[in-house]
């Protein structure tokens, strides 16, 4: 407790990804306006006390896009790490545990996904299977699965070789009770580091995508198909993309910080 009071990224990386979380949930019951409701008298208008961070092309909320659009990076975020922490702590327990060969194939198979950059396996999968939400954030998380793994396996063999295992098999505790009960409450720690700081990659890696129109597709907001919508105006209405870019700076700040500072105060070699 007396590392976490003293550590100013924790605390700035609570602050600014509470905000997000917030103003997700409080779209999630009130917006200003509805997110989708158009208005031609009032398209591209400037910032004011109606519509505190302007209007888009069709005389849309922007404040309202912003806050739903919150809901879909978090929601992203949660599914993409999800899908990449669970297949990723699996296969790295089997490599760890299941001997050379399945070692072997496990690490050449995650050598084989490192071998396509991020984005481009997102751009190949979204490509093949359709632009859409739930596409994107399978290729993000297909993408996540190798870093989990090798995580998974370098920390699993750091505690194999500990003394308290060996104890564990003379007391007659099954390869799989040791894991349970061993191997993952003591792997834990990086493994929740490494989801904060991807939570904040798959942030930024949908926004991109939903900025090449391979992601979250209309009426329903997001970030980057935001941005991709202002770009048209940006010397008429500078407002549309200035915001939505904020917004997307903002939660990858906050939830980078939130990881650095749980590494500082989870990783024991920093104590």
């Amino acid at each position: 407790m007396a590392r976490c009071f003293k550590n100013l990224n924790f605390w700035l990386g609570v602050a600014l990804s509470s905000v997000v979380v917030a103003m997700a949930l409080t779209s999630l019951f009130w917006t200003p306006y509805g997110p989708t409701t158009m208005d031609a008298r009032h398209r591209m208008e400037a910032p004011s006390l109606s519509h505190p961070l302007g209007t888009d092309q069709y005389g849309r909320d922007l404040l309202s896009r912003v806050m739903v659009g919150a809901v879909n990076s978090i929601v992203v975020g949660l599914m993409t790490v999800a899908i990449g922490m669970g297949a990723g702590v699996v296969l790295g327990l089997i490599s760890a545990w299941g001997g050379r060969i399945a070692d072997e194939a496990i690490m050449r198979f995650s050598d084989l996904l490192f071998g396509f950059p991020a984005v481009l396996s997102a751009i190949l999968i979204t490509s093949i299977m359709g632009p859409s939400a739930v596409n994107a954030m399978l290729a993000i998380g297909i993408f996540y699965i190798p870093i989990f793994a090798r995580l998974t396996r370098a920390s699993a063999l750091t505690i194999k070789k500990l003394d308290y295992i060996a104890a564990a098999r003379a007391a007659g505790r099954t390869e799989g009770a040791i894991i349970r009960s061993h191997v993952l409450p003591n792997i834990l720690s990086p493994l929740i580091i490494q989801a904060t700081v991807q939570f904040a990659v798959a942030i930024l890696a949908e926004a991109g995508l939903s900025y090449l129109g391979l992601g979250t597709q209309p009426p329903h907001p997001s970030w980057g198909r935001m941005l991709n919508e202002a770009q048209t105006f940006m010397e008429l209405a500078p407002w549309m993309a200035v915001f939505p870019g904020l917004a997307i700076a903002w939660a990858v700040l906050g939830f980078n910080l939130l990881g650095d500072g749980l590494r500082d105060i989870l990783d024991p070699r920093l104590r």
